[in-house]
């Protein structure tokens, strides 16, 4: 007997298809290779564990396992440390200038944490400019490069992602749940300790879930202040790119135990938070409080302080660009020899980052947002089994995603290797689950009874989709394109593996000149880089206001 579909579940059973598909294809085939690769010797022809017992065997590794997680524990640490009292000023203390702050706030997020690690080198490294500057005043300077220079760098960076959640937590908790405390007599410190801080922990885990996830996967930072401290993304790299076998065992076992240990810290978290109830009734907003003046000083220079320290490395890039570089040694010199050396041989590089970011935007768009209506529209576990797999991107490191592909389309019925589509096709998989999450926080406050009235005149469930939801959630489509397309161009761990011959890209020129010690090209690429991840952003910071003043 032929069951038949419901005329409104056609369009997204399709999608869904069509999602599984390309994710399966482009996603579990891959990753499935990688753990492939890592349970066969070398020629890939027998099945083995020996490769996870010579890897976990050896001290080194066995290091990179709790460099990484301790650098990665310690880096969470302190981005919440910082984060959270920001974001508590921010949201309940009567700051001066709180939308400049947030923007500025925002600004690490899109610009590559690579560059603010190598600012930091030449900032605060051995040849410095303020180690430098320090030592003519006799002031002696601890190294930068080791853990401590990265989890100052993660730190950084990464802070928004605790600050943005946990502010708009701090905002939604139910003003009579503070009152009902201090009318049992708690005062304000000791309400915001014991109501307050608790109900917006989901909020502090998620971003700093977020944190410890990007620190794992991250290739740039470690690669530029590691030296010879073994970090996990990094050893995968050198064990893919040292192998002379035709099956990367080695590098399939880093691989697998890193795509391991990000997921057992999702689990984790989503077991706390399964395991307590945090909502509240979230009738009212809470007041900004009325604070003494000193406290209302302190927490504006805080707030500024952490904002400006974040962007200083990016400055700082963008004027050591414009100076003079003899090999690794700045000199403070005006020049324009940075820019030559970097664009004399050709425009390629940059012309192939804005090739690859546009392309690839474009395919996390198509891709992304119609999985999302199906998330949020089908209500079934076929919608629950797509969304965990759209969202497992999100637990991939990049280099290990790459290592796939390589692995899967090197050879067979489709060969992708050597040429500029296998990195198209990578970033986009990487940034689906943003696609997916932002497209689907706004199609819920959309209601389905739209879709129902237009399907009821006569049009088709595509159509609806097309004409009916798509402008309305156009704002959303395009935020999320330009952030895509910033974060894309800014892509090294995932590049450095896939790029080869003219498909160089700004962040792998600068991968180059770090390890040859051409500091001038590194700070030009740089700073170029910046300036092509800001100009986006600015026209869609313009787009919207119009919009804005025209509503």
């Amino acid at each position: 007997m032929r069951l038949a579909i419901p005329h409104q579940q056609r369009l997204p059973l399709a999608i869904a298809a069509l999602g599984f598909l390309f994710l399966g294809l482009f996603l579990l085939y891959p990753l499935f290779n990688v753990f492939s690769a890592s349970v066969l010797d070398g020629e890939g022809e027998k099945f083995t564990f020996a490769n996870y017992v010579k890897i976990l065997g050896r001290p080194f590794y066995r290091g990179a396992v709790v460099n990484t997680l301790a650098i990665g524990l310690a880096a969470t640490i302190t981005t919440i440390l910082v984060a959270v009292p920001l974001a508590f000023a921010l949201a309940r203390l009567p700051v001066p200038g709180k939308a400049a702050i947030i923007a500025l706030a925002a600004m690490p997020l899109v610009l590559p944490s690579f560059v603010s690690a190598y600012a930091i080198v030449l900032l605060l490294g051995r040849a410095g400019v303020v180690t430098q500057w320090l030592q003519s005043w006799g002031i002696g300077f601890g190294s930068i490069y080791g853990a401590g220079g990265i989890v100052l760098v993660y730190t950084l960076t990464l802070y928004p992602y605790v600050l943005l959640p946990t502010m708009a937590a701090f905002k939604a908790v139910d003003v009579s749940v503070e009152e009902a405390a201090q009318s049992l007599g708690s005062s304000p410190r000791r309400t915001l300790w014991t109501v307050t801080l608790p109900i917006v922990i989901p909020a502090i885990l998620a971003g700093g879930l977020l944190v410890f996830i990007e620190t794992l996967e991250n290739f740039g930072v470690p690669f530029v202040l590691a030296e010879d401290m073994p970090i996990f993304a990094v050893e995968a790299f050198k064990l893919f790119v040292g192998e002379t076998a035709p099956n990367p065992s080695s590098a399939g076992v880093l691989g697998v135990l890193l795509i391991a240990m990000t997921s057992l810290v999702l689990l984790i978290q989503r077991r706390f938070l399964a395991s307590r109830r945090f909502a509240t009734g979230a009738r009212a907003a809470p007041p900004i409080l009325r604070v003494g003046l000193g406290l209302r000083v302190a927490a504006s220079v805080y707030c500024w302080l952490v904002v400006l320290l974040a962007l200083v490395p990016f400055f700082a890039i963008v004027v050591l660009s414009f100076m003079e570089f003899r090999g690794p040694v700045l000199h403070p010199n005006f020049s324009l020899a940075n820019f030559a050396a970097l664009f004399e041989r050709s425009m390629r590089p940059l012309l192939n980052t804005l090739l690859f970011a546009t392309l690839a935007a474009i395919g996390v768009t198509l891709v992304g947002v119609p999985i999302a209506y199906v998330v949020t529209r089908l209500r079934s576990g076929l919608a629950s089994l797509l969304d965990v797999v759209a969202t497992l991107p999100f637990a991939v490191a990049g280099t290990v995603l790459a290592i796939g592909f390589v692995v899967s389309f090197n050879s067979g019925w489709l060969i992708l290797t050597g040429g500029p589509l296998i990195m198209v096709l990578v970033y986009t998989v990487r940034k689906v689950p943003f696609a997916v999450r932002s497209s689907s926080a706004i199609l819920h406050q959309i209601d389905p009874s739209l879709e129902e009235a237009s399907i009821s005149l006569g049009r088709s469930p595509l159509q609806t989709f097309g004409r009916i939801l798509v402008p309305l959630m156009l704002g959303g489509i395009l935020s999320g394109f330009v952030l895509t397309w910033v974060t894309i161009a800014s892509e090294l761990s995932a590049t450095v593996v896939l790029y080869s011959g003219q498909w160089r890209t700004l962040t792998v020129v600068m991968f180059q000149a770090l390890e040859g010690g051409g500091g001038g090209i590194a700070t030009a690429a740089a700073s170029t880089l910046i300036i092509v991840t800001l100009v986006p952003i600015t026209l869609l910071y313009r787009l919207v206001r119009r919009y804005e003043l025209a509503t």
